[in-house]
């Protein structure tokens, strides 16, 4: 009876395990996530994608298509993370500066965490949203708080249409100062989002000097 051979790797050898579809798929889009927000659409190859990744190119035109089909799904997975996570923050039952205070947290967060995914969603856009996902994603936001500042507003005697104005202000200060943010990182995000709602709530003429958070104490 024939003995069996067993075949070792050459010492040295790393043996990698084979993934499957799933994870090959997410693999290739968070390489992907990377290289578009270091490079851009236009200046990142399939060659460059595949070859981070290991694989061939054929694998990426078996999972997505082409590169703009990997680039689609990236922005649609970073969009739905943070426009979740917004919603999230203003889910809760809360006096409107505080909603505010935590979106800005939720937005500041998302930045921090996840600054490939927000340069991505600032940048180019994808064939499915050929307005800009970022531009998409802060209208969705707007009409939230539209209706979040319908209560405040009717209670202060003010017109209620003039709601959807003042949301597009709130939400365009907000995202503005993230897009700010992006590069500084200073101060800590808390106290971004402290003075964000400072100026919302105040105005310039009632600033206060050191403001604080009213959802944390």
């Amino acid at each position: 009876m024939g003995s069996r051979v067993i075949n070792h790797p050459p010492a040295g050898q790393v043996v990698r395990a084979r993934m499957t579809g799933s994870q090959r798929r997410s693999q290739l889009i968070e390489i992907g996530r990377g290289l578009f927000a270091a490079r851009g659409l236009d200046a990142t190859t399939i060659d460059e994608i595949a070859a981070a990744a290991g694989v061939s190119k054929p694998v990426i035109y078996e999972h997505f298509g082409s590169k703009e089909g990997l680039y689609t799904q990236v922005v649609e997975l970073e969009f739905r993370i943070l426009l979740e996570a917004i919603n999230a923050s203003l889910a809760a039952e809360a006096k409107p500066r505080v909603l505010v205070e935590q979106a800005a947290l939720a937005l500041l967060g998302y930045i921090e965490e996840r600054s490939d995914g927000f340069r991505i969603l600032m940048r180019d856009a994808p064939p499915s949203r050929p307005e800009g996902a970022f531009s998409t994603l802060l209208s969705h936001v707007a009409d939230r708080v539209e209706g979040l500042l319908a209560d405040e507003f009717s209670r202060r005697g003010f017109s209620a249409a003039d709601g959807a104005m003042y949301a597009q202000m709130l939400v365009g200060m907000v995202a503005m100062t993230g897009q700010w943010w992006l590069d500084h990182r200073e101060p800590d995000k808390r106290v971004v989002a402290a003075h964000l709602v400072n100026l919302a709530w105040n105005g310039l003429t009632g600033l206060q000097k050191d403001p604080e958070l009213r959802s944390e104490g």
